[in-house]
């Protein structure tokens, strides 16, 4: 069913992600890092200018906004969410998106680092974008896409509701978030403000994805306690706290339960980072798994691993910290099928066969939906990550727009 949009989402997307909005997992504040307020600002301004009066960003750097109902049925209040932030692994500083218009299936070499190659046969996602429009950046940072794709895509689609007031649809309110990338993504959202009833995330990859299923995740944190000496008299005294996390590391699987040997539905046990010194030192894990108990599984392993080093440094401690980060979003969605088979019919409505699949991550509707608002997540677009080589289509995110656009009218169809 062709809508005859306008498309404003390429413009929009290329004015987007040359700001910077890079999240910062040291920092205690929210928003992580000011720099996305600029977005926020930006964001805001545009959706007065469409006509959305009631936009506006909080002290936290959340945006609430509404399209307001145009229909007499009783249709549940739908959100559309995306977040703001980059991710820290990769710059998002002077981000130069680059046009490859016609895309003829070539390999794709950023031209600011010629060594940045996006080859053709190691991703097999580009052939299905032979004609298209691939978007990348240049080679020295990401893209943006994720999630500068979504927050494009629920724009346009925003702004097309506004402008066609004879498509039908109930209320829809709009959430853009910080620091979704390091975790913290909703940490601050105001539900109650908010004041939705159902959720979508757009924020996944293929176009026609729709996942309603994420990993749990925990955070474990172990804390070594060693014995710190001179080192000019330390025999028989000093317990390195630095080799006692080393060891822990070492004994860490490397055929299984990590994140380079596992795939589809398997967990894992990472390493994400260690510090210290003699005295203490720490190492950061980060636990994965679809299934809830296999998380204490794994941690259990862990703890297990970290008591047999401990045994050869019997002067030394450990501390095992584990701090629930978010949930397999499936044990809610079950609960509402209707929001999964609407996107499934969105997306079929748009010329698309329909994907779904299981995240091996998780988004903010992860959270979201434990904190009473079922939110899937439907396809942005983009591609490769928190990385160089990140892409995005513009038919994709064109595709996104129609189905964001086709979803407000499936849930005023479903009316009462």
């Amino acid at each position: 069913m062709s809508l005859n949009i306008n498309y404003t989402v390429l413009d929009r997307f290329l004015k987007y992600v040359k700001i910077d909005t890079q999240s910062d997992p040291e920092s205690p504040t929210c928003p992580s890092t000011e720099k996305q307020k600029n977005l926020g600002r930006i964001l805001v301004q545009e959706l007065h200018e469409m006509g959305i009066t009631d936009a506006e960003m909080d002290e936290h750097g959340y945006i609430y906004a509404t399209v307001p109902s145009n229909t007499d049925k009783d249709v549940p209040v739908i959100c559309f969410c995306s977040h703001m932030d980059t991710s820290p692994d990769s710059s998002g500083t002077d981000v130069k998106p680059i046009i490859h218009k016609n895309y003829d299936g070539s390999d794709l070499v950023l031209p600011d680092d010629p060594n940045q190659v996006i080859r053709f046969d190691k991703h097999p996602e580009l052939a299905r974008q032979i004609g298209n429009d691939v978007i990348t950046a240049s080679g020295l940072t990401l893209l943006g896409a994720d999630d500068k794709a979504g927050i494009a895509e629920i724009m346009d689609a925003a702004n097309h509701l506004m402008k066609n007031p004879d498509i039908k649809h109930g209320k829809i309110r709009i959430l853009f978030t910080p620091d979704e990338e390091i975790g913290r993504g909703v940490d601050k959202a105001d539900m109650e403000r908010l004041g939705a009833d159902f959720g979508y995330t757009m924020d996944g990859e293929e176009a026609g994805s729709m996942e309603n299923e994420t990993f749990s995740a925990d955070a474990v944190k172990i804390v070594i306690n060693g014995v710190s000496a001179h080192p000019g008299f330390a025999k028989g005294n000093m317990e390195s706290a630095i080799k006692i996390a080393g060891e822990i590391i070492a004994r860490l699987p490397k055929d299984t339960l990590c994140p380079e040997a596992t795939e589809g539905m398997e967990g894992f046990v990472h390493p994400t980072g260690m510090s210290g010194s003699v005295e203490q030192a720490e190492i950061q894990f980060i636990i994965r798994d679809f299934v809830d108990e296999k998380l204490v599984e794994y941690e259990e392993f862990l703890k297990n691993l970290a008591e047999e080093v401990i045994k050869d440094y019997p002067n030394s401690s450990f501390d095992f910290i584990v701090t629930e980060q978010y949930r397999n979003m499936k044990v809610v969605l079950d609960n509402h099928p209707e929001v999964s088979e609407y996107a499934i019919q969105a997306i079929k409505r748009v010329g698309l066969e329909p994907i779904q699949s299981s995240i091996r991550g998780g988004t903010d509707g992860s959270r979201l939906s434990f904190m009473g608002l079922p939110c899937p997540n439907i396809f942005a677009g983009g591609h490769l990550f928190h990385s160089k080589h990140e892409w995005v289509a513009v038919q994709d995110m064109e595709k996104a727009v129609d189905t964001i656009v086709h979803l407000a009218m499936i849930w005023e169809e479903n009316g009462k």
